[in-house]
């Protein structure tokens, strides 16, 4: 059975996509297509803050790309020399919270040390904060994107933990989508599920799905990567099969490989 995931394929030089081979040992076909595209910005601005972690409490990560936005700023040599030198260690004195394995990694490519990882989700992850963050203290610093909910600032001002938002990318369709999506459908006909990774991802792309899908729409198995992405699903009145239970390889294929056995078709 085919699967369509509507997400960037992983970075060609480290591997295959963990999501297909995930997908694959439960003999499910799975196809990229790329749904975002991303502009960077107040790359200047966040350099300096960046140049100051005495200023600050702790650094604040939520999506992957807030990371993109620090190796761009890190990658003249005179950058990557200060921060490697002195600035490193001294972000590592205090703490990086972050959401999800691949942001996780991304922060350990640039050698901090992350930890809240498994809390899968911006309310858990401001749970995780609050929990070891003392009210008023320094402001943690919060590189983001301009589409960022505001569910992790609204919970941390609640408990008096100061955090400093700066808005280091924009989110735009893919200029591809709609091509890669017709090519698909016309090549490779109705897959058994798609996958949404993001509410920009149903915002992009459901109407050309349903579009493309006619009247047999109704086969298709709609999955989310967590709650977030389900919430923008079921708003946009599209019928959840399943949730990955944390936002990884194993628990979405998991998840997916329940909602098309047979019995819950």
């Amino acid at each position: 059975m085919k699967v369509l995931l509507l997400k960037d394929p992983k970075d060609k030089d480290s591997g295959p996509d963990p999501y297909i081979k995930e997908l694959g040992s439960y003999s499910l076909e799975a196809t990229l297509i790329p749904v975002l595209s991303f502009e960077f910005i107040s790359l200047d601005s966040l350099l300096e803050k960046l140049s100051h972690p005495e200023c600050y409490g702790g650094l604040v990560f939520t999506s992957p790309r807030a990371l993109e936005a620090i190796k761009i700023c890190l990658k003249e040599k005179s950058k990557k020399e200060a921060w490697s030198k002195s600035l490193q260690q001294m972000w590592n004195i205090k703490p990086t919270y972050v959401v999800g394995k691949a942001t996780a990694a991304l922060a350990e490519e640039i050698g901090l040390i992350p930890q809240g990882e498994k809390s899968g989700n911006a309310e858990k992850l401001a749970e995780f904060i609050c929990s070891r963050e003392k009210p008023n203290s320094s402001a943690l610093l919060f590189p983001c994107g301009a589409l960022k909910r505001e569910v992790l600032p609204a919970a941390l001002r609640e408990k008096g933990v100061p955090l400093e938002s700066l808005t280091v990318y924009q989110t735009a369709q893919h200029p591809d989508l709609q091509d890669s999506l017709s090519s698909y459908f016309s090549q490779q006909g109705i897959p058994a599920c798609v996958v949404f990774f993001s509410p920009s991802g149903v915002r992009f792309c459901l109407q050309h799905i349903q579009k493309l899908s006619g009247d047999l729409i109704n086969q298709v198995k709609f999955a989310a990567i967590g709650p977030t992405t389900a919430e923008a699903m079921a708003a946009a009145g599209v019928p959840v099969s399943c949730t990955a239970g944390s936002p990884t390889p194993q628990e979405l294929a998991a998840a997916i490989h329940r909602a098309l056995r047979p019995q819950n078709c």
